[in-house]
């Protein structure tokens, strides 16, 4: 068995979970049905601003807060409402997304392109 690539990841990842666009994650926002979290790195945030609304959870704590016996748990990861994820342009959510499904998330996607798309979408950030 040969070694796979980040990108490797990323693609098995896609396949495995919901990719949503940027439209259709402004639309489950704008319905209140979904809580938005912006798995990106603190840095990140102060580059290229953030999705109103969404919650910051960098990526490397993500299994921590999602983990509701752990005393990082986030009320935010909530296993019986709709979580997207969403990072610079979907790398790392879609690897995040999958982490989710495994540990019991069963409505969980993330927005293909990141920030990213959103952006060239002409969506709001703040």
């Amino acid at each position: 068995m040969s070694a796979k690539s980040a990108m490797d990841l990323v693609k098995e990842a896609k396949q495995q979970i919901e990719n949503l666009t940027p439209a259709q994650v402004k639309e489950e926002i704008n319905n209140g049905k979904a809580q938005l979290i912006d798995i990106r790195e603190a840095e990140e945030l102060t580059v290229t601003g953030k999705i109103p609304g969404s919650t910051h959870a960098p990526r490397g704590m993500l299994e921590f807060y999602a983990d509701a016996s752990l005393p990082y748990h986030k009320p935010e990861f909530d296993k019986n409402k709709r979580i997207i994820l969403h990072c610079a342009s979907g790398g790392r959510s879609a690897l995040a997304a999958k982490t989710l499904k495994e540990m019991g998330y069963e409505n969980v996607a993330h927005m293909d392109g990141g920030i990213k798309a959103w952006k060239e979408a002409g969506m709001p950030v703040e």
